[in-house]
């Protein structure tokens, strides 16, 4: 007689307490053989192919796209082939797969930002480098994440993550990639030139797509239907934008909610305020460069701001090395990607550096692995708008700081007054590890390094 097995979500490495459904490759009833894929899962740093730890027939999966898998619950049941290779008993699959949890769990606590990340090496950039997971553990060997073929077109996970958040069909993309593989910059151009949309008639009638957006637009501006009780109701599969009903928070943006309530109720802010006067400045000085050369000097200053704070333990780690972590705006969400090493960069390696990490998160390409471990983070927000701010600091971390809008003010000097261009600085500290002395040295420091001319 064959045994069933249930397959529970594994930690996938993260140590998140869940992860969304991007893609089943599998339906129930199918015959899958062991660590062949089996879904795609989107967790708050990661799109990751998870494999199949059994080979036979799919009795069940639990959920679909867009639906939400606590770490632990079952993800999906199988009736085992005895004639199939199967992991013998005992044998470590590298995930820790718990035990199924309880329709009404409670929501698990917040995990600091900062929780070490076990990461492999990420493979060289390439223009299908779509995927935050280069590689993933999935039994005693490490298999590197490759575009699979499903439904007869190829693409790896974030590339049809990203395809179906902008309701691009696949399968009418034209794939320029290695192999036939459809990458995330020809999903994009689809979605920017309206060539491959979800549903959309396959004949070259120019006016269909037109003719097809008016019901669209009228339907958008309908109010939510309400339920018996008074509450909105869904109305549309998840995954599609919901407007005037309540959604999930998912992936990165879900993740980002636990870190700032997490961030909030443990760290104790203070924010000090002040202008950085750049007038001395001569041309071609890069605005980011010069913030983060100022903060690692703010932090070789007074190194009480670049370092670790233990609430619980009530200890502290001062770093020789600066690690800034540097925010990034996404419309998933925030992504703070440490630039390691600062303290040794030059101004071209920090512009370097800074843009490799805004492509890969772009992309989906960072490695989890560096989106954690810095000492001291950065928000440049006055690219877009805003002159001062109090920033969130999240721990381990005990400073951030906030960059606002550049302007120009009229500043007194001997004989009258000029207009000097001035960048507004905000910086947030835990007052549990720096007192406020110590917070005012340190942007003393930087507003003296931003005022020398380069």
């Amino acid at each position: 007689m064959s045994e069933n097995k249930n397959f529970h979500l594994p930690d996938l490495g993260e140590g998140l307490p869940d992860a969304t459904i991007v893609e089943w490759f599998v339906k129930e009833g199918d015959v899958i053989k062991l660590d062949e894929p089996l879904v795609s899962m989107e967790t708050a740093k990661a799109v990751v192919e998870v494999p199949s730890p059994f080979s036979g027939t799919v009795l069940k999966l639990a959920g679909g796209a867009g639906d939400i898998i606590p770490t632990g619950s079952v993800l999906a049941q199988f009736q085992l082939d005895p004639n199939l290779p199967q992991r013998a008993d005992g044998q470590d699959t590298g995930h820790s797969h718990g035990h199924a949890a309880p329709a009404a769990a409670p929501t698990p606590p917040p995990i600091p930002a900062a929780a070490a990340v076990e990461d492999a090496k990420p493979a060289a950039e390439r223009d299908d480098a779509g995927t935050v997971v280069g590689a993933m553990q999935s039994s005693n060997a490490v298999h590197a994440e490759q575009a699979l073929a499903v439904g007869g077109v190829k693409a790896v996970p974030a590339v049809r993550a990203t395809a179906r958040k902008l309701g691009v069909d696949l399968s009418r993309v034209r794939a320029t990639g290695a192999d036939g593989a459809v990458t995330m910059a020809d999903v994009k151009q689809a979605a920017a030139d309206g060539s491959a949309k979800v549903g959309a008639a396959p004949a070259p009638v120019a006016a269909a797509p037109i003719a097809a957006a008016a019901p669209v637009a009228r339907q958008s501006e309908a109010r939510a239907p309400l339920s018996a009780a008074g509450k909105p109701m869904r109305t549309q599969p998840p995954g599609v934008v919901a407007k005037g009903q309540p959604e999930q928070l998912k992936g990165v943006r879900r993740n980002m909610a636990r870190v700032m309530a997490d961030a909030h109720s443990k760290v104790v802010p203070t924010t000090l305020n002040d202008d950085a006067d750049i007038h001395a400045w001569v041309p071609g000085n890069d605005v980011t460069a010069r913030l983060v050369r100022a903060i690692v000097v703010g932090c070789q200053k007074v190194p009480a701001l670049n370092a670790w704070f233990d609430g619980d333990a009530l200890t502290r780690t001062l770093h020789a090395h600066v690690d800034v972590g540097i925010a990034v705006d996404t419309d998933d969400g925030l992504f703070v990607p440490a630039l390691r090493n600062a303290d040794v960069l030059d101004a071209r390696g920090i512009r370097e550096g800074v843009n490799r990490l805004r492509e890969q998160v772009e992309s989906r390409a960072i490695a989890a692995s560096e989106l954690s471990g810095y000492t001291i983070s950065l928000s440049n927000f006055g690219m877009f708008a805003g002159r001062y701010a109090t920033p969130v600091v999240v721990p381990p971390c005990v400073a951030i700081v906030g960059a606002g809008r550049a302007r120009h003010q009229m500043t007194p000097v001997m004989g009258g007054v000029e207009a000097h261009k001035v960048i507004p600085l905000s910086v947030t500290f835990d007052h549990r590890a720096a007192t406020g002395g110590e917070a005012a040295r340190f942007l003393r420091a930087m507003l003296d390094d931003l005022a020398l001319a380069s």
